[in-house]
C-alpha cells in the first residue's frame, strides 16, 4: 500500500488549448481541453465509458459512477456533468485532488464526493458493497509502469461494489503490464465470458470491460444505443465495437 509520504507532487502542463498532469515524469496522468472541460480529450478515456454499451444511462436514472484514480478527473466530470450521475472519486495522492480543484474544474456540488483514501481499502470496506452501477478503474503511480492494483482480490472486491448489473472498466497500461495476465485476473471473479478488452489500434492503453451478469442487447438495442453515444455524447461508439474482443476468444 502506498503512502501519502512517497506520493509524487502533481505539475501541470498546457499546449494547443489543452492542460496537462503529470507527477514530474514525462507521463500524461490526465489532460482537459481548456474551451471545452466536460469533452473526454484522451482517446483511451473515451473507450473507458464503453459501460455504456452494455447498461446505458437511461437504465440508471439514479445511478452512481464511482472512479477508482481522480488522474485529471476526466470522467469524474463526465459522470457528473454530462450523463448527470451521481459520483465518487477515490484519490489517495491529496496533490491530485488540489491540482483538480485548482486546475481542472472539478465540481463542486452534494452529487459529487472525492474521497482521500486507498483504492484497496475502499473497495473492501463493506459499506461499499452494491453501491455502484458503473466502476472506472485507472490507478498508475509516477512511473506508469503498471496498474498499482492488480490482483485477483483487488478484483473480486471491485466486483462486490457493483450491483447485480453493474459494469467495471479498467485502464491497463504500462512497460510491466500484461493484459492478458491482468484479464485472467479480473475473470477469476467475474467470469471468462463476462470479461471484453477494447484496445488501440497502435498498442498502448488497452481498456477491459468486465460485467457481474451477462446481459447482452440485442442487435437492435446496440445499435440504438451506438446511435444516441455518438450523436448524444459524440464519443465513437462504432469504433469500439469494432475494436471489442471478448477475453474468452484470446485464451
Amino acid at each position: 500500500m502506498t503512502t501519502t509520504d512517497t506520493l509524487a507532487s502533481a505539475a501541470i502542463s498546457e499546449h494547443e488549448g489543452v492542460r496537462y498532469l503529470h507527477f514530474n515524469t514525462r507521463f500524461v496522468q490526465g489532460a482537459m481541453r481548456l474551451d471545452d472541460p466536460f469533452a473526454l480529450e484522451l482517446d483511451y478515456v473515451q473507450r473507458m465509458m464503453g459501460w455504456l454499451l452494455w447498461r446505458p444511462v437511461s437504465e440508471m436514472p439514479d445511478g452512481h459512477a464511482v472512479q477508482l484514480g481522480l488522474g485529471a478527473g476526466a470522467l469524474t466530470r463526465f459522470c457528473h456533468t454530462v450523463l448527470g450521475l451521481r459520483t465518487t472519486a477515490v484519490e489517495l495522492n491529496p496533490a491530485v485532488i488540489v491540482a483538480n480543484r485548482r486546475w481542472f474544474n472539478l465540481p463542486d456540488d452534494d452529487r459529487l464526493c472525492v474521497v482521500q483514501d486507498d483504492a484497496q481499502r475502499w473497495v473492501a470496506d463493506p459499506a461499499n458493497a452494491g453501491s455502484a452501477q458503473v466502476l472506472n478503474v485507472d490507478l498508475y503511480d509516477h512511473e506508469c509502469a503498471a496498474p498499482v492494483l492488480d490482483s485477483e482480490a483487488f478484483y473480486a472486491d471491485c466486483r462486490e461494489v457493483l450491483d447485480e448489473d453493474g459494469v467495471m472498466t479498467v485502464n491497463l497500461f504500462g512497460r510491466d503490464a500484461d493484459v492478458l495476465a491482468s484479464g485472467h485476473r479480473i475473470a477469476a471473479s467475474f467470469g471468462h465470458s463476462h470479461v471484453w478488452l477494447i484496445p488501440q489500434l497502435v498498442p498502448c492503453n488497452t481498456v477491459v470491460v468486465a460485467v457481474r451478469r451477462a446481459r447482452p442487447p440485442s442487435e437492435d438495442e446496440l445499435s440504438r444505443r451506438i446511435e444516441d453515444i455518438e450523436q448524444r455524447l459524440g464519443l465513437p461508439a462504432s469504433a469500439w465495437l469494432r475494436l471489442i474482443r471478448p477475453l474468452s476468444a484470446l485464451n
